[in-house]
């Protein structure tokens, strides 16, 4: 029996370096979406679904850094995606204490 499955709706990616603010660095549709997601998996890289966020992501063009309004959000899914690989964010430790405090 051959099983039809949708393709996703919609799929973005984005790089963090750590330093600056997050990119989009892919986005698509239907087919590009699947294959968007065929190949984080294949690299295990965190998914998670988020259609208002991916949405409003849709709109940034390539390339480009994600609006301020979007920090907060995207923080949230950086922090998962973290979170979900076993990773602690350079100057943090794994107790989620400030590796260091006296540091801005």
């Amino acid at each position: 029996m051959n099983r039809v499955v949708n393709p996703p709706d919609l799929a973005i990616a984005l790089n963090y370096d750590g330093q600056n603010a997050p990119r989009v660095t892919a986005s698509g549709k239907g087919d590009l979406a699947a294959q968007i997601i065929a190949l984080a998996e294949a690299h295990g890289v965190p998914l998670r679904t988020d259609p208002g966020l991916a949405k409003v992501l849709a709109e940034v063009p390539l390339g480009e850094e994600i609006p301020r309004e979007l920090y907060l959000a995207v923080a949230e899914v950086i922090a998962f995606a973290y979170y979900l690989s076993g990773k602690v964010p350079e100057g943090c430790r794994a107790d989620g204490e400030d590796a260091n405090p006296g540091e801005i």
